[in-house]
């Protein structure tokens, strides 16, 4: 269905076809859960000043945000920091940077292992995971996982980057209480099943920003599950239309 909507993607620093950051110390992420920063290459801001200069190269004044995951915590650093760039805003499967709320299950970071360098190994691994961080109450399309896999280490997939990024995260601290002096109409969406980020992150970026919507989802995981995206456009289509 169309929705009168232009929708805009770009690759992340260190992801895909933008930057990468190579040359920058290798993330320990242990010294950084213990607030030693030193390894850090960058932050949420840098991340969520990456997208407003994206706007500017396009010349757009503002935009609907849409992010999932660390795509939902650089939204939500765009709307705190440049909040006359954001029209509406829209936090799927992500949180506030409050260690209380968001973790992820510890085992599955045991289950997961680490990615491997080579393409066919990635692929097997990718699709492995997504088996252990997916949404366990929709199909399971091993055919398409594995197909996206390929694509994304095709396009770029920097063997540091998800630990770089991981490391951002971290380092930004807690943005609750910059969350609730938000004014931006906010679409908060999170399963009941995310293994990854833990459904109180959802519940807590919903209850820290002002009249935010909260979605959630039964039996949806770490995924964006291919029958759930005609109701998610419409719901954030719909939340387009306030603004």
């Amino acid at each position: 269905m169309d929705r009168g909507l232009y929708v805009i993607r770009f690759d992340n620093r260190d992801s895909g076809r933008s930057t990468h950051f190579d040359d920058a110390p290798v993330p320990d992420f242990a010294a950084v859960l213990a607030g030693d920063f030193a390894t850090a290459s960058y932050t949420l801001s840098d991340l969520a000043g990456d997208t407003v200069g994206l706007l500017d190269l396009l010349g757009l004044e503002s935009a609907h945000l849409v992010g999932a995951s660390l795509g939902g915590m650089i939204a939500q650093m765009v709307a705190i920091e440049h909040p006359d760039r954001v029209r509406t805003l829209t936090s799927i499967m992500s949180t506030t940077g409050a260690p209380e709320v968001g973790a992820p299950d510890p085992s599955i970071l045991v289950e997961m292992g680490q990615p491997p360098s080579e393409r066919e190994a990635f692929v097997a691994w990718q699709v492995r995971a997504s088996g252990i961080t997916g949404s366990p109450g929709f199909e399971f399309d091993e055919d398409a996982i594995a197909e996206r896999a390929g694509r994304t280490f095709d396009r770029g997939y920097p063997a540091l980057g998800m630990p770089r990024q991981a490391v951002a995260v971290v380092a930004s601290g807690d943005r609750t209480d910059r969350l609730r002096r938000l004014d931006v109409p906010t679409l908060v969406i999170h399963g009941d099943a995310d293994r990854m980020c833990d459904l109180s992150g959802g519940r807590a970026t919903a209850a820290a920003i002002p009249g935010a919507e909260l979605v959630v989802v039964p039996g949806m995981g770490h995924s964006l599950p291919r029958e759930l995206w005609a109701d998610f456009a419409t719901r954030i289509a719909a939340l387009v239309k306030t603004r």
